[in-house]
C-alpha cells in the first residue's frame, strides 16, 4: 500500500525544493530552511531532497538562484527586451519592482541576514545588476556616466526604502491603486528630472 502512495506522489523537482526554501525564509528567515520541516511540507521524505541536493547549503544556493532569477534577471530581461525605449522601460522598471517590493517578503528577509556566506554574494549580485540596469537607462536618457550611476543609487536607495515601509508600516503609503500609481509617477518624474 506504501509503494502505490509513493508512486502516486508526485516527483519533486530542486525547483519545488527551491521553492519550498524561499517561502521558509519568507516565513521565518534564513533559520527556517531545514530540511526536515521541508520535506513535511512537501509530502515527502529527506531522500528526495538528497537525491537532488547534497546539503542544505546546495538548497540555499539554489533557492537564492532562483529568487535572483524571478527578482532581477527576468525583470531586467523583460525591461531591455522592451522596444519603447529608455523612458518608457525605467517607467515600467520602477512600477513594476515597486509593485512587486510590496509583496516580496523574502527579500527583507535576505536584506536581514545579508551578512551570511550564502547570501552576501547573491544580494552583491543583485544589487549590482539592479543599479547597473538603471544607469544604463539614465545613460540612454542622455544622463553621463557618472550622474546616471548617482541617479541609480539614488532610485535603489528609494526603492529598498519603500519596500522596507511596505512591510513595517504599509498605511503610511498611498492606499489605493490611482494613488498610489500617481505616487509612482511622481517618483519618475523626480528621478528623470533635470
Amino acid at each position: 500500500m506504501a509503494e502505490k502512495r509513493t508512486r502516486a506522489r508526485k516527483r519533486l523537482t530542486p525547483d519545488d525544493w527551491a521553492d519550498a526554501a524561499l517561502a521558509a525564509i519568507a516565513d521565518g528567515g534564513l533559520a527556517a530552511v531545514a530540511v526536515e520541516p521541508l520535506a513535511v511540507q512537501l509530502s515527502t521524505t529527506k531522500g528526495s531532497f538528497y537525491w537532488h541536493f547534497a546539503n542544505r547549503d546546495a538548497l540555499l544556493q539554489a533557492a537564492l538562484a532562483r529568487w535572483e532569477e524571478q527578482t532581477t534577471t527576468s525583470v531586467i530581461r523583460d525591461v531591455i527586451a522592451d522596444t519603447n525605449g529608455p523612458a518608457h522601460q525605467l517607467r515600467t522598471l520602477i512600477i513594476r519592482v515597486i509593485e512587486a517590493a510590496e509583496r516580496d517578503p523574502i527579500g527583507p528577509a535576505l536584506l536581514a541576514t545579508a551578512d551570511h556566506p550564502a547570501v552576501a554574494p547573491a544580494l552583491h549580485r543583485v544589487t549590482h545588476a539592479r543599479i547597473g540596469v538603471i544607469a544604463g537607462l539614465f545613460e540612454r536618457l542622455g544622463y553621463s556616466a557618472d550622474r546616471a550611476r548617482s541617479r541609480a543609487l539614488f532610485a535603489y536607495s528609494a526603492y529598498l526604502g519603500h519596500a522596507q515601509m511596505a512591510h513595517s508600516t504599509p498605511n503610511i503609503l498611498p492606499a489605493g491603486k490611482t494613488q498610489r500609481r500617481a505616487y509612482l509617477d511622481m517618483a519618475v518624474k523626480l528621478l528623470t528630472q533635470a
